[in-house]
């Protein structure tokens, strides 16, 4: 059964309401989630690729990444959880996961279960909350959380229709 219906909320994921890439983050996060993180994307064998500016590199370990001198550029990591829905990770900060879904590619029921099924990957994994803001939030106001304690995605605000 899925988490979530795409009736109830379909208009969080409106690119004209949410902004086209919400964020999606992990707070109070480490090196070692970060590491979990990208074993996670190993284990799956999701297709993914690193880039550091313009060059594509091997992936690092997330204490090599996040170690980075502070006027470096921001590295990326693209992961395609199916081939045409991506998400991207930037290593802002080794205390916080932060990555951007494209709302464009999350729409229907299908792809609302594989969002739901990736945030629930990554808490699973690490045994905290995974929680969807609109694009530019800070994640205080969350639409979307993967709870650890119920295993599942929830909705936090009020289901509306656009």
């Amino acid at each position: 059964m899925a988490d979530l219906l795409w009736d109830d909320v379909r208009g969080f994921f409106d690119p004209d309401l949410m902004g086209t890439l919400p964020d999606v983050l992990v707070p109070g996060a480490s090196v070692e989630d970060w590491q979990a993180v990208l074993d996670l994307v190993d284990v799956r064998g999701w297709k993914h690729r690193y880039s550091e500016g313009e060059s594509v590199l091997p992936v690092p370990r997330a204490e090599t990444v996040l170690s980075r001198q502070a006027d470096a550029e921001c590295p990326q990591l693209r992961v395609w959880m199916a081939a045409d829905v991506l998400v991207i990770f930037r290593f802002y900060s080794s205390h916080e996961i932060d990555f951007d879904v494209d709302l464009r590619e999350v729409q229907g029921q299908e792809r609302l279960d594989l969002i739901c099924g990736f945030l629930t990957a990554i808490g699973r994994r690490l045994g905290k909350p995974v929680l969807m803001d609109a694009e530019g939030g800070d994640g205080s106001h969350p639409v979307l959380r993967f709870e650890v304690e119920s295993d599942r995605v929830v909705l936090l605000a009020e289901p509306f229709v656009p």
